[in-house]
């Protein structure tokens, strides 16, 4: 077995190509899309085929937008419905803070001795006892 050099083939050497090419290039993309322009503002668009093969996506989209839109709206009025809900419920709140105070004013002991005389009722002057049994531990 001999070690031979064995020679590679060279890479091919990519050549670049001329400026002038590239800004053809350009202004021909430029060209394309003015005449698409163009072509969208004439309506010229929805008479080619691709177009008429399309339609099934084209109205897929216009659905998929006109649910966008519908999901905006949806969207206001369910901030607007909380509002008016927070606003009911700070209005609940309200009048429940102020029964509860009137129920506490009205429910004082003084209050209660002064309505409880006409009917004969007096405060007890003895304080209350308190009655404890002892259980018995069983072993």
């Amino acid at each position: 077995m001999d070690n031979e050099f064995v020679k590679k083939p060279e890479p091919e050497v990519v050549k670049e190509k001329p400026r002038k090419a590239t800004k053809k290039k350009a202004t021909a993309e430029r060209g394309k899309t003015s005449r698409a322009l163009t072509q969208i503002l004439n309506g010229d668009f929805l008479t080619k085929e691709f177009v008429l093969n399309n339609l099934n996506f084209i109205f897929f989209l216009i659905f998929l937008l006109l649910l966008i839109v519908g999901k905006g709206y949806y969207g206001k009025q369910l901030s607007k419905d909380v509002e008016t809900t927070q606003k009911e419920l700070d209005e609940v709140m309200a009048e429940y803070v102020e029964a509860k105070a009137k129920l506490e004013e009205d429910t004082r002991r003084q209050v209660l001795v002064e309505k409880l005389e006409s009917r004969g009722l007096k405060e007890t002057v003895n304080p209350t006892k308190v009655i404890r049994i002892k259980e018995k531990k069983q072993r």
